[in-house]
C-alpha cells in the first residue's frame, strides 16, 4: 500500500517506508508512536465510537471543542498517526483490515486475548495475510502462563513488578509512582521488540509474534535490586531517598529554595572538597583521603579516614546554605552534580531545553497551542519526530480505505542484502560487532541488547577509571570486589571485556582500532570528552564511514548545562520525577534509585535498531544522541502538557487515584509483608465485599458509588487493613485476582526468583560465572515465539577477553600486544 505519507528512510527518519497497524488502547500505545517518531507510517485501527485511550487521564480542560481528543495522554501518545475506524465484525471492515495487513510490516495490539483474537484472528491466520508480518502485543504478563489472565492496574504492577517495595519509607506502606508509568515502560519496550523481531524476520523469513510483560518491564526498574538475594542473601528494603550503594546513602538535601539530590560519597567528596574547605565544612586533613579508590576500600572494610556520616554532613551544610541554582552552577564546574528536584512546572523554564530547542507544539482545534515534549533522540544532529498533531477519531479513514482499496496485498519488499548483511534465525545479530565505550546503566544496557541476540559486543574498561557500578552492591556473597559485583553484571550479559588505558597514547590508538572494527560504537561520557580524548565525530567517520555512533549523557551537547556529568538519579531530579512519588505530607521520595537508567535504554535501542534497519537498507551510518533527561520526559509528556493547559502540577499522591476507589497497599501477615489491591469499579466493590463476607460497614449506601468511596477512602482503607492484615499476601492475591480484582503481593527480590510467571517465562538465567559461581540475570522484557534470546553468557571480569579480543577481533600479533602491554596500554 503505498501512503501519500509514507517517508522514505532517511537518517532521522529510518523507518520511512514501513507502514505500523496501531489496535492498542492506553496499555500499548507508546510502542507504534516510538515508531512514528523514527519515521515509520503509524495506522491507529480504532473500533466503533474510538479507542479507550481517548478518555484515559489526565483529561484535557471539560470545555475542549474536540470531544474527540479529550485526553492528553491520548494526543501525546498518538501524534504522528492516522486513524480509521474498523469494525471488525463487518465483512467489508474486515477485508478492508486484512488488506491493511497484507502491506504492513508490524500489527501492535493491546492484552490477552487481544482485540485481533477476540475478532477471530489468530497470529497463524495474520501471517497468511502476511508471511512477514511482526505482531507485538503488550500484556500485563505474557501471552501464557499461569497470570497471562489476571486483571492489572498500575499499582498491582509496581507491587509484582517489585518497584513497589524500594519505593516510599519503610515507616509506611510501599507505594507506586503517582503518575502512569508501568503502560509507558511496557509500550516502550514493546517498540525495542518489535524492531529487534523484525531484525529475526529478516533472517528467518518467518512472521514474528511478541510478547511484552509489564510486569517483566516494571521489574527491571528495580536496577541493583533486582537478583539481589540470590547474590547476597537478603533483600533490598525501601528507605524514601537513601540509595543502596557501597553503603546506604541518603540522597535527597533540604536547599534554601528547595530539595536537591546529590550522593555524599568518596569520589564526590573529592571534587567538592575545595568548596568544602571554603564554607567551613571540611579543613585541610581531608586532602590526604584517597577520595577516588574511598567508596571501594569502605565497602571492602579496608582503613578509611573519614566516616561516611561525616561526607554527609558536610553535604547537609553545603546545601542548606545555597539554593538550587548555585548548586547546580558550581557543581558543574566541580564535575559533581548537585541536581534540582525539579516539578512539571520548573520543567517548561529550564533553560538547557530551551538552548536544545526541545519543546514542540501541539495545535488541537478549539485550543491555544500548548508546549510538550519534542522527540528523545536527533538523528545527525536532526530531532526525530517533529510533528505534533493527533488525529481525531477516524480522521483519515477515508483516504486509508481508498488505499487499501488499490493495494497490491504484497509484503514488504525485501531489500538487497548489503555487504554488512548480518544475522541467523538463531542470534538475529551474530556478526554485527559493537565497541561498547559507555559505563553505568544506560549505554552498557542499550549494549546488552545487541549481545544477548548474538552481537560481538566488546566492553572498553579502564581499570584506573572504573564502572562505578563495580564498585557497588549486590556483591556476591558480600566480597567487595570488582568482580564479584552483580550491579555491574546485570547490564553487561553476553559481552567480552578489556581493559585500557585511555589515558596512554597506546590506549588511545587501540580505541581507535577498535572504532574501525565496529558497526556501532556506543559511549555515555560527558558531551565532548570522548571527542576530546578518543576520537570525535569526523574521525570516527574517517576510520569507519558506515559506523553507527550512540551518543548518551545526562542532558546532551548544546545547551548551557551540556557539561553536567551525574547518574540516573540525578536525571530523575532535573526531569521532575521525584515529586511525583511518596505521601503528600512527607518530602518527595522519588522512584527507586536512577530511574531514567530504566527509560533511556528502551528508547535509544529501538532508535538504534531502527538505524540499523536503515543501514541494511541504505548502507549508511549516523549518529545518534540521545539525553538521560529528554528520554525521561517522554514519560511526563500527557502531564507536562496539562500543565502547559490548565496549570495542574502533577504531585505525589501516595498510592490513590482519582478514578478509583479504594486503591492501596495493605498489610498482610508476617513481616513487611503487603498486597495491592485496586477496585476499578463499582461490580468490583461488590465483589470485594462479598470476599470480606459482607461486614455491615461495607454496606453503607453511600459506598456503592465511586464519589462516595472517594470520600470515605481513609476509613475504607483501615477497614481492609484490618482484613488483610492476618492472611498471607500470595494468597490473597490469588484470590482476589480469581475474582476478577486487580491484585498483586509487594514482591521482594526473593519473591521475584519464584515467581510462578517468571518462573514459567523462564525469566532469569542462572549462568556461571568465573568468580561468582552460578549467578541469576533477569531476562528480557519480552518473548519471540520459537525463540531463545538469552542472555547468553555471564557478565565478564575486568579486562577478561583482552587478550583474545586483540588477537582475534583486531588481529594483533603477539608482539604487538607485549608492546602495547610495556607501554602500559593494558591493565
Amino acid at each position: 500500500m503505498k501512503s501519500p505519507h509514507a517517508t522514505q528512510p532517511s537518517a532521522a527518519s529510518p523507518l520511512g517506508g514501513l507502514t505500523v497497524l496501531d489496535l492498542t488502547d492506553h496499555r500499548g500505545e507508546l510502542g507504534p508512536w516510538m515508531l512514528a517518531e523514527l519515521g515509520a507510517e503509524v495506522i491507529k485501527v480504532e473500533p466503533p465510537g474510538g479507542t479507550e485511550a481517548r478518555v484515559a487521564r489526565p483529561m484535557r480542560q471539560p470545555d475542549t471543542a474536540d470531544r474527540d481528543l479529550r485526553s492528553w495522554q491520548f494526543c501525546a501518545y498518538n501524534s504522528n498517526k492516522r486513524s480509521i475506524v474498523l469494525d471488525l465484525d463487518d465483512p467489508d471492515d474486515r477485508d478492508v483490515f486484512e488488506r491493511l495487513v497484507g502491506s504492513a510490516a508490524f500489527i501492535y495490539e493491546s492484552g490477552v486475548p487481544g482485540t485481533l483474537a477476540e475478532a477471530g484472528y489468530s497470529h497463524d491466520d495474520l501471517a497468511v495475510l502476511n508471511g512477514h508480518i511482526v505482531h507485538v502485543q503488550v500484556t500485563p504478563f505474557g501471552l501464557d502462563g499461569p497470570r497471562s489472565g489476571d486483571p492489572a492496574s498500575e499499582l498491582s504492577l509496581a507491587a509484582l513488578g517489585g518497584p513497589a517495595n524500594m519505593q516510599g519509607v519503610f515507616e509506611r506502606a510501599p507505594v507506586k509512582v503517582s503518575v502512569a508509568q508501568a503502560w509507558r515502560h511496557a509500550g516502550a519496550e514493546a517498540a525495542a521488540a518489535g524492531l529487534m523481531a523484525h531484525a529475526r524476520m529478516r533472517v528467518s523469513g518467518a512472521a514474528q509474534h511478541v510478547g511484552v510483560s509489564a510486569q517483566a518491564a516494571m521489574t527491571w526498574t528495580l536496577l541493583n535490586a533486582m537478583e539481589t538475594h540470590a547474590i547476597c542473601g537478603r533483600d533490598f528494603k525501601r528507605s524514601g531517598t537513601v540509595a543502596q550503594l557501597a553503603v546506604p546513602l541518603q540522597m535527597r538535601y533540604l536547599t534554601q529554595d528547595g530539595w536537591a539530590i546529590g550522593v555524599a560519597r568518596g569520589v564526590a567528596t573529592g571534587r567538592l572538597l575545595e568548596w568544602y574547605i571554603e564554607e567551613g565544612l571540611a579543613d585541610e586533613s581531608w586532602r590526604t583521603e584517597e577520595w577516588d579508590t574511598y567508596d571501594l576500600r569502605a565497602a571492602a572494610g579496608e582503613p578509611i579516614s573519614r566516616t561516611f556520616d561525616e561526607l554527609y554532613e558536610a553535604m547537609v551544610g553545603l546545601c542548606a546554605s545555597h539554593t538550587n541554582a548555585e548548586l547546580l552552577q558550581r557543581s558543574m564546574i566541580l564535575k559533581e552534580t548537585i541536581a534540582p528536584v525539579h516539578t512539571v512546572a520548573d520543567l517548561v523554564e529550564f533553560e538547557h531545553l530551551r538552548a536544545r530547542d526541545f519543546w514542540r507544539s501541539a495545535e488541537l482545534p478549539g485550543a491555544d497551542p500548548v508546549e510538550i515534549p519534542g522527540g528523545p533522540a536527533t538523528i545527525d544532529g536532526v530531532r526525530i519526530g517533529t510533528k505534533r498533531q493527533p488525529p481525531r477519531l477516524d480522521e483519515h479513514g477515508a483516504e486509508i480505505r481508498a488505499q487499501a482499496a488499490d493495494a497490491a496485498n504484497e509484503p514488504e519488499t525485501q531489500a538487497q542484502p548489503l555487504s554488512w548483511d548480518v544475522g541467523t534465525a538463531e542470534l538475529p545479530f551474530a556478526g554485527l560487532r559493537v565497541a561498547d565505550f559507555s559505563w553505568i546503566g544506560v549505554g552498557p544496557i542499550t549494549a546488552k541488547a545487541l549481545a544477548d541476540h548474538g552481537a560481538t559486543v566488546v566492553r572498553i574498561e579502564s581499570s584506573s577509571r572504573l564502572d562505578g557500578l563495580r564498585a557497588n552492591p549486590p556483591f556476591k556473597d558480600d566480597v567487595a570486589d570488582v568482580d564479584m559485583a552483580h550491579f555491574f553484571g546485570t547490564f553487561n550479559t553476553s559481552k567480552l571485556s578489556i581493559d585500557i588505558d585511555l589515558k596512554s597514547p597506546e590506549g588511545v590508538e587501540i580505541a581507535r582500532r577498535m572504532i574501525a572494527w565496529a558497526d556501532v560504537v556506543v559511549e555515555a561520557w560527558t558531551p565532548g570528552t570522548f571527542a576530546r580524548n578518543i576520537a570525535d565525530d569526523e574521525l570516527i567517520a574517517e576510520l569507519n564511514p558506515q559506523a553507527i555512533v550512540v551518543h548518551t549523557s545526562l542532558l546532551a551537547s548544546g545547551g548551557p548545562l551540556s557539561a553536567l556529568g551525574g547518574f540516573g538519579y540525578h536525571a530523575a531530579a532535573i526531569a521532575g520525577f521525584y515529586p511525583i512519588v511518596g505521601w503528600p505530607d512527607l518530602p518527595p521520595d522519588g522512584p527507586y534509585l536512577a530511574y531514567t537508567d530504566t527509560i533511556s535504554p528502551r528508547i535509544i535501542t529501538a532508535t538504534l535498531l531502527a538505524a540499523l534497519d536503515r543501514r541494511r537498507r541504505t548502507g549508511e551510518g549516523c549518529v545518534i544522541e540521545a539525553a538521560q533527561l529528554e528520554c525521561g520526559l517522554q514519560f511526563l509528556a500527557p502531564e507536562l502538557a496539562d500543565y502547559g493547559e490548565s496549570g495542574n502540577v502533577a504531585t505525589r499522591m501516595g498510592n490513590r487515584d482519582p478514578d478509583m476507589a479504594p486503591q492501596g497497599v495493605y498489610p498482610c501477615a508476617g513481616e513487611d509483608r503487603w498486597c495491592a489491591i485496586t477496585i476499578a469499579d463499582d461490580g468490583e466493590w461488590k465483589t470485594l465485599v462479598e470476599l470480606m463476607g459482607a461486614p455491615p460497614w461495607a454496606q453503607a449506601p453511600e459506598l456503592s458509588t465511586l464519589e462516595g468511596r472517594l470520600a470515605a477512602h481513609d476509613a475504607l482503607d483501615e477497614q481492609i487493613s484490618a482484613w488483610t492484615a492476618n492472611q498471607d499476601a500470595a494468597t490473597l492475591e490469588r484470590r482476589l485476582a480469581g475474582a476478577g480484582i486487580a491484585a498483586g503481593m509487594v514482591q521482594r527480590s526473593s519473591d521475584l526468583l519464584t515467581d510462578p510467571q517468571y518462573l514459567h517465562r523462564g525469566f532469569h538465567r542462572w549462568l556461571e560465572h568465573p568468580r561468582m559461581g552460578a549467578v541469576p540475570y533477569s531476562g528480557h522484557q519480552y518473548q519471540i515465539a520459537g525463540y531463545d534470546h538469552g542472555p547468553r553468557f555471564a557478565a565478564p571480569m575486568i579486562g577478561q577477553h583482552t587478550y583474545d579480543v586483540l588477537s582475534s577481533e583486531l588481529g594483533f600479533t603477539d608482539e604487538q600486544i607485549a608492546d602495547a602491554a610495556a607501554a602500559g596500554a593494558l591493565g
